[in-house]
């Protein structure tokens, strides 16, 4: 990636290039206390990242609705439309006919609560 995408890395490349330079002055008595800087910095780079990257990834969701929201419109349906055809049915076909109504309302929500949480 270039500098532009990582903010971060111009700054640890400047760290490494004044490691390498300390280095090349002090010489090799001072190198073990140069690379544990060193890596105490690229520690701190990695570990802020991987901060970043895990608060970015587990920001809240968005607040969903609650589970069964989506079956009030058909169960309200159900109910408006069950009390005419209640009256119809039983009106026309008696108890055999209201059986049958009532079954056909059962199997809709049932069928709308199996997609329902299908889509969940």
């Amino acid at each position: 990636m270039d500098d532009d995408h990582m903010p971060d890395q111009r700054p640890l490349r400047e760290d490494f290039q004044a490691t390498l330079d300390a280095r090349r002055d002090l010489g090799p008595d001072y190198e073990e206390a140069l690379v544990d800087s060193f890596t105490e910095r690229l520690d701190a780079t990695i570990a802020a990242r991987v901060r970043a990257e895990l608060d970015r990834d587990t920001a809240p969701p968005h607040k969903k609705s609650t589970p069964g929201a989506p079956m009030i419109p058909v169960a309200l349906g159900s109910m408006a439309m069950g009390i005419p055809l209640t009256a119809i049915a039983s009106a026309n076909a008696g108890l055999v006919g209201l059986i049958i109504t009532w079954l056909a309302i059962v199997v809709i929500n049932v069928a709308a609560a199996a997609a329902v949480m299908r889509r969940g």
